[in-house]
């Protein structure tokens, strides 16, 4: 850790061997006042005035370690700056600086008081290389490249001839993940015996991979060999391939949608692109059918049991069910209907359905929350009594100022994340015999931020693979994954109801996260096992990391409440600079639930209007009052009590080089101001 320290006023020994100097970097940067100290006796009394206090000591003191900072300086290989006195002018921090001056003195280390991460920072600044060693073996005894309790897996860059670089996306359905990189991807599969094995590697693509969507069934399903699949995309082509449970896999196809895909994800067996331009594509496993669709500009998503609706920026929710397609088709289109359209024709930025419980042959009760562009959270309801009529409007919230991103309705909570730096609000709701109910009403739970500086790429909004949720069934506690800068290692897992902490995880290896999602993993075949849930991180070197969620819920009342503290923000914004926000109000957030809600300094980029020349639309809303057709019933054997959103980590959005990035860098030795 020594440093090595240049000669001359243009070295900045802050920046180190090599680097510019900084701007306000004064230590030892400028020239002499009087000269550079030459070499003295051992016994000479040196003069310190380090941040404006006053230190003194022998010159034997401050160099017995060698090809330290204060060794060059008292040779003269580099210049020094003087204050009125006399003294040496170090521009460091003093209250740091007395530990240090003490183990220089007696070669024992008394930290009281100080950081250890800021007496580390200035023992390698100063270049003293067994301090140094001494305070990382001391940060060794609480960390483990085994990790903590929760580090539940761990798996290498898959060996091929060439370096795979970062992870890019990585998504889970059931026991199986995908993992995309940069021109490939591999997929896992989770074996009882022998744990996760590689079962797939994709070839080499000629364009990176930007969207990733992955469904894994139950085996010996009706589909046979498509009962299991993995879809990449990049720009309008999709490359779609049929998974063996055994190992190996076949392409079976390349598709085109026409205009950017910014959302990849499969309902069933159908694989659903969709762009903001208002056109979706499906492709049907059983049919082996690809057909596109031109709807209204799309805004937001969700699917429920074979139904996939559509939020557009026209105010209406369009459905599609795309289990009876291709079978139920007009003039060779999909048929898509439109069923509700918001009263101020406010665009329909996030929506989230729920379907309850069959208490009756009649159906479900179909409950829909969705925010608008304007601020508002609604919630619609359709009862399966009211034949041919549509949701009738429930409760409305206006507490939001800018666009929703996010929405989620569950058993228990309503949640809402606005593009205000992700700003979550979040209401118990009351129900009677498992259907929503107005006695006593919706109650507010929490409002807070789950701030993430990650920069925006796209249409979308977002960052590729870095999607903040709420992962979780519908019917248990959902959960935020929290990751504040671009470059960071560590992650914070919130609840969705009420933002607590659940844990904080940190990658085993010390490189960057790139991509994370939530997976909810089938329990064993023993008596006794549960499901689990699993934090899956993707890592910069590209290893990927698993991480025990379940047995984090299960110690919730051990974890400190709330999200970072204001030492550990200050911590992570060391790792990244920040440029001037600008305001996010006016401006439209992500075309999906699934889409990372990660915000850097830009706002997010605006739908247009008026729909793409020369595209269709279906069933143009005659007035603002305009109620569409009553959803139809499920299909009998579609399991509601438990619906599922789409495989988690297909969040639609990947870099796109105009999009503005916050800057990463590593943080210089003596940390970083704001």
């Amino acid at each position: 850790m020594s440093r090595q320290w240049g000669r001359g006023p243009s070295t900045d020994p802050e920046a180190g061997a090599g680097r510019p100097a900084r701007p306000g970097a004064m230590a030892a940067a400028a020239p002499a006042a009087d000269g550079v100290p030459g070499r003295g006796p051992p016994g000479e009394v040196i003069h310190l005035n380090v941040g404006g206090k006053r230190f003194s000591t022998s010159r034997q003191t401050l160099t017995w370690i060698p090809d330290s900072f204060f060794s060059s300086l008292l040779s003269g290989r580099i210049s020094t700056l003087k204050d009125e006195t006399g003294a040496i002018f170090i521009d460091r921090d003093p209250t740091v600086f007395a530990p240090i001056l003490n183990f220089l003195r007696t070669k024992e280390l008394d930290p009281r008081g100080v950081h250890g991460s800021s007496l580390l920072h200035e023992a390698q600044f100063y270049g003293l290389t067994p301090l140094v060693r001494r305070l990382q073996l001391r940060e060794e005894l609480d960390r483990s490249s085994c990790g903590n309790v929760l580090f539940n897996g761990y798996l290498p860059p898959p060996g091929l001839p060439e370096e795979p670089g970062m992870v890019r996306l990585v998504c889970g359905h059931h026991n199986w993940i995908a993992v995309a990189y940069t021109q490939f991807l591999v997929c896992y599969r989770l074996k009882e015996a022998s744990g996760w094995q590689l079962v797939f590697s994709s070839p080499r693509l000629d364009w990176p991979i930007e969207r990733l969507a992955l469904t894994a069934r139950v085996l010996g399903g009706a589909l046979g060999e498509h009962d299991k699949m993995v879809a990449a995309a990049t720009g309008s082509e999709i490359l779609l391939w049929a998974l063996q449970a055994e190992g190996g896999g076949s392409e079976i196809g390349v598709f085109h949608l026409g205009v950017p895909v910014e959302a990849l994800f499969f309902v069933g067996n159908q694989l659903i692109a969709t762009s903001h331009t208002g056109r979706i594509g499906v492709w049907n496993a059983v049919t082996k059918h690809w057909q596109v669709q031109e709807v209204q500009p799309i805004t937001s998503y969700d699917a429920a049991g074979s139904f996939l609706l559509l939020g557009c920026d026209n105010g209406s929710i369009y459905y599609v069910d795309v289990q009876k397609f291709p079978l139920r088709m007009k003039d060779n289109d999909l048929l898509v209907s439109e069923l509700y359209r918001d009263p101020a024709e406010d665009g329909v930025t996030a929506l989230s359905v729920y379907l309850t419980p069959k208490t009756s042959d009649s159906g479900n009760w179909i409950e829909i929350a969705y925010g608008t562009s304007s601020g508002g959270v609604r919630v619609i309801v359709q009862h399966p009594e009211t034949v041919g009529s549509g949701p009738q409007l429930f409760q409305t919230f206006t507490v939001h100022r800018s666009p929703v991103t996010k929405i989620m309705l569950s058993e228990k909570h309503l949640i809402s994340v606005c593009a205000d730096n992700n700003h979550v609000r979040t209401w118990s709701v009351t129900r009677f015999r498992g259907m929503i109910s107005t006695q006593p009403g919706s109650t507010p739970l929490a409002s807070f931020k789950i701030l993430a500086l990650e920069s925006a790429d796209g249409h979308g909004g977002c960052s590729a693979g870095n999607d903040i949720g709420p992962y979780g069934e519908r019917d248990d506690q959902q959960v935020f994954i929290q990751k504040v800068v671009p470059s960071a290692s560590q992650l914070f897992v919130r609840l969705s109801s009420t933002g607590q902490r659940v844990c904080s995880v940190r990658s085993v290896d010390g490189s960057p996260t790139t991509a994370f999602t939530v997976l909810e993993c089938e329990g064993s075949r023993r008596l006794g096992s549960r499901p689990r849930r699993y934090l899956l991180t993707g890592q910069a070197n590209g290893s990927l990391a698993m991480w025990d969620l379940t047995t984090a819920m299960d110690g919730l009342g051990q974890a400190p409440a709330g999200g970072l503290t204001e030492e550990e923000l200050m911590e992570q914004l060391e790792q990244c600079e920040l440029a001037p926000l600008s305001s996010s109000r006016g401006s439209l957030p992500s075309p999906s639930p699934r889409t990372s809600l990660t915000r850097g300094p830009c706002p997010l980029p605006t739908h247009p209007s008026q729909p793409r020349e020369g595209s269709q639309h279906l069933h143009p809303p005659a007035s603002p009052s305009h109620v569409g057709p009553r959803l139809p019933d499920l299909p009998s054997g579609i399991e509601t009590s438990r619906p599922r959103r789409p495989p988690p980590g297909t969040c639609p959005s990947s870099p796109s080089p105009a999009a503005f990035r916050l800057a990463a860098r590593a943080a210089p030795p003596g940390g970083a101001g704001l």
